[in-house]
């Protein structure tokens, strides 16, 4: 698979995609995900942002990158500590991407050691890539696998994996990630609801690669995931900028954020939907990736905004999109999160 990284950086187990799909709109998309296709059978049209939002992401990049930085420290001494030094890092593709190869270049920084990256498609609904597990697991032992994240929203992805490692025996379903915000798994830098500043961009920091594709006009029984590669866009790349960014601030004694809180973030989701008479929990989407994440590809109906943060700069690149898409920003008292974006139904669509 084509992508803007290095090789020694990362190996995308992915086929390439490109001009084989028609990338649609984010309403078509939407239109089309709430009358019951699959996302994982479309491409997005990916597009550069704007000026004002690229302005947001640079200030949400020089707020959070001390922090990501810690948080990727804290998790790299987690993984030495628990997993030793014969690790092998699957990153889920394409948001841990962009983490698991800073997790690797802090690794070799504090302990000399160069561990394989990988990285590998999981849908949510239709479970990881048999194939890519096959590759990995004729080359590793099951037990050297760690699947590594950019962070856990509520949950769901960690609950697919959880269903998916059942078929293979030895290999561990968890997942470590720079930030953890719904409080499900120890093997995280934070459990407090950091920025990682990835989330803020889609492709052009992410190697210039799609979210991954799985139908089967496309992809064979033989195939990995797909993805495609946004050439168009390589002007606009700014894949190492952002792990130069967090790079430049590792320190061998990294600072972890406390933030202990009882009960889980999906607990927390089911409130909000009660509160707000919504019936699939998906369409809510909570912290800070995953609430710029829906301003950036869904169609959103509502932000809500911790009060503590209403006025934060660290919500600042939040705020600025909003208002750039007119969509409405409410004062809710988050618990887990300092911010949650809900998608809108496309009956009000």
């Amino acid at each position: 698979m084509r992508s803007s990284y290095l090789e020694k950086d990362v190996v995308l187990l992915l086929k390439d995609i490109t001009g084989a799909v028609e990338p649609q709109s984010t309403k078509e998309r939407e239109k089309l995900i709430q009358a019951g296709k699959h996302y994982s059978e479309m491409l997005p049209i990916e597009y550069v942002p704007t000026d004002r939002y690229m302005e947001a992401y640079q200030e949400a990049l020089e707020i959070f990158a001390a922090s990501n930085a810690d948080a990727i420290g804290c998790l790299a001494e987690k993984v030495i500590g628990k997993r030793g030094k014969g690790v092998v890092l699957v990153s889920l593709a394409r948001a841990g991407i962009p983490i698991g190869i800073l997790l690797k270049r802090y690794i070799r920084y504090r302990y000399q050691i160069d561990v394989p990256h990988y990285s590998v498609s999981i849908i949510r609904g239709k479970g990881i890539d048999g194939n890519a597990m096959k590759y990995l697991l004729a080359r590793f032992r099951p037990e050297q696998l760690l699947f590594v994240d950019g962070w856990i929203g509520k949950g769901a992805i960690l609950n697919e994996l959880r269903k998916d490692m059942e078929e293979y025996q030895g290999v561990s379903s968890e997942i470590a990630v720079a930030a953890d915000p719904a409080n499900v798994t120890k093997l995280c830098g934070t459990h407090e609801d950091i920025l990682i500043p990835s989330s803020c961009l889609n492709c052009t920091v992410s190697g210039l690669i799609s979210r991954t594709f799985l139908r089967n006009d496309i992809i064979g029984k033989e195939d990995f995931h797909g993805a495609a590669y946004y050439e168009e866009l390589e002007s606009s790349d700014l894949s190492y900028d952002f792990i130069h960014a967090i790079e430049s601030h590792f320190t061998k004694e990294p600072k972890e954020r406390k933030a202990v809180r009882s009960g889980t973030g999906m607990e927390e989701v089911r409130k909000i939907a009660k509160v707000f008479g919504i019936s699939d929990i998906n369409f809510i989407k909570p912290g800070i990736g995953e609430a710029t994440r829906v301003l950036l590809r869904r169609v959103p109906w509502k932000i809500l905004i911790n009060e503590v943060y209403m006025d934060s700069r660290e919500l600042r690149h939040l705020r600025r999109l909003a208002e750039e898409k007119n969509v409405p920003v409410e004062a809710y008292p988050l618990k887990h999160y300092k911010c949650c974006g809900i998608i809108k139904k496309i009956a009000d669509a």
